[in-house]
Formats: C-alpha cells, sequence, structure tokens
C-alpha cells in the first residue's frame, strides 16, 4: 500500500485537525508535522477536542493514526555535552516531545542525531546513546534516527554510525531510522541502484528499524554533504530512482513523507503526491 504525505502546520487553532484537513487537501494518506516552532522552545497547550475531531476524521479517510510522524526540534543537541545545562535541556525538552506525542496518540519522532561540534564522533554517539536511554526508558513513541547529509560536524552520517547508537539502547523496541532520500544521496549513497543501498542497509542496521522515509530530491550531486533539498524529479536523484524508493517492495508499508522546497511561497505537495500516484513526472511545475 503506497503510503504518501507530506510535512504540514500545527498550530494552536486548529491542532491536529488543521494539519490533518490540510493533508487531506494534499490527496495524503499520512502527514508529518512539529508539535510546536523547530526553532524554539514555546509550546502550546494541546487540544483535546481538536485531537478527538481528527481521529474521528481519520476513521471517515481510512487513514491509520500509526502512520502519522512527529519530527523533533532542531535546536535540541543530542550529540554535544560540551556545556552541561544545554545538555541537559536537550535531554528534557526531548522528554517532554515524547510526551506530547503521547498525549497526541503519534508512535514515531523523527530526530536528527545531533552534531558534535568539535568533541568527534565518537564521543557524540556515547552521548547520544546516554541521552536516548534516559528519554526512551518509559516511552510509548519511538525515536528514528535520521540519515544525515554530513554537512558541518553532522552525526548519523552513514549506517554504521546509527547502527553503533542502536546497539547500545536499552528499549529496543523504542527506537528506530527514518531514511532521508536527499540525506543519503548528499553523504554518498548511490540511489541509481536502490537494491544495492537498502541491501547494505539490511546488513548493518537491519531493515526492521526502518519506520519512515523523507522522499527528497537533491539539488546537489552525491557525497556533496550539503543536505539541499529539491522537488522531485528536479534534482540529481530524479523522479524514477524517487519512485523506486516509493514503490520498492520491500518498502511497502512505511511511510514516505515529502519535505520539498516551497514553489512560489507555496507547497507543492499536492502535484508532487499526484506525479508519485500516476507515475508521471509534471515538467511544469516550477
Amino acid at each position: 500500500m503506497l503510503i504518501i504525505g507530506s510535512h504540514v502546520s500545527f498550530t494552536k487553532a486548529e491542532g491536529l485537525l488543521g494539519s490533518l484537513n490540510e493533508a487531506l487537501s494534499y490527496g495524503a494518506n499520512t502527514f508529518m508535522f512539529y508539535t510546536g516552532a523547530p526553532q524554539n522552545t514555546k509550546r502550546f497547550e494541546i487540544d483535546k477536542n481538536l485531537t478527538e475531531k481528527a481521529y474521528n476524521l481519520m476513521k471517515e479517510n481510512h487513514i491509520n493514526v500509526d502512520n502519522l510522524i512527529v519530527h523533533a526540534p532542531y535546536i535540541v543537541n543530542l550529540a554535544n555535552n560540551k556545556e552541561e545545562a544545554k545538555y541537559d535541556f536537550s535531554i528534557n525538552f526531548l522528554k517532554e516531545e515524547v510526551r506530547r506525542c503521547e498525549e497526541l496518540g503519534i508512535k514515531y519522532m523523527v530526530l536528527h542525531p545531533g552534531s558534535h561540534v568539535g568533541l568527534g564522533v565518537d564521543v557524540a554517539l556515547s552521548n547520544i546513546i546516554y541521552a536516548l536511554n534516559i528519554i526512551l526508558k518509559d516511552s510509548k513513541t519511538t525515536i528514528l534516527l535520521e540519515t544525515m547529509a554530513g554537512k558541518g560536524t553532522e552525526v548519523g552520517v552513514n549506517f554504521k554510525e546509527l547502527k553503533t547508537i542502536i546497539d547500545k539502547i536499552e528499549n529496543k523496541d523504542k527506537i528506530g531510522v527514518c531514511l532521508d532520500t536527499c540525506h543519503i544521496n548528499d553523504a554518498g549513497y548511490d540511489l541509481n541502484n536502490i537494491d544495492s543501498v537498502l541491501d547494505e542497509f539490511d546488513k548493518i542496521i537491519g531493515l526492521n528499524y526502518l519506520k519512515c522515509i523523507h522522499i527528497n530530491d537533491s539539488k546537489n550531486e552525491k557525497g556533496a554533504h550539503k543536505d539541499r533539498h529539491e522537488n522531485i524529479g528536479y534534482g540529481t536523484i530524479g523522479f524514477n530512482n524517487l519512485l523506486k524508493v516509493i514503490y520498492h517492495e520491500k518498502l511497502d508499508d512505511i511511510p514516505k513523507i515529502l519535505e520539498t522546497p516551497y514553489i512560489n511561497d507555496k507547497a507543492p505537495y499536492k502535484e508532487e503526491i499526484e506525479m508519485i500516484k500516476t507515475k508521471k513526472f509534471n515538467d511544469k511545475l516550477k
């Protein structure tokens, strides 16, 4: 089954119901959102009434809440503990984000592993493991480590780094991976051969840990380590290669989420989802 959607907004006024209505307007059957602004720690109280209305509307539209995704905010960095107060804040803030996911009934939260900022990869991985074991101790939400492009001092740039983290997580049922097509392209993986990439992922991590896929084209050549998303079919990965990812038999029933750039200040998700469903590239999108 094709489970396809995009990033959508989540506001105090409309809550989960507004997110769902936006997704439905794009022809989506899943979606991803932040529970508050990704650049700050301000959070509003979740309206239970709006959440209940969203659940009822999801049932009417045959949308499974287990396929919805929350994205953790960018401002936290579990990889760096140079300043103990900031590190502790990141841990506690993410614990609160997990609680908000549980309040909304969202099963998965995607997390950027973090940046070592001069500490080195090994120290960063140890910091992430320590923090996640605290956060996931009694969690009902599964945290999905996102594959990263490798810009700056990012960690989680290759499958082995993610495997190192996963191996030392105590609550194995609550850890997984989100694969981002732009990021792995920019990290050096060859999406001209998705079978080879998935075989490597399965050998190192295990496909059973793959729970979400971000579908993005890339403005950069393979291995550029830059992380600049492009609209579907307009980048270096290409429409046909992305279709092979989306419709791969090993990835069936995994939610696919678009995070492509706006075009003329307008979300392109309706048109891109239509392209994906019809398997026909729209060369007039931009």
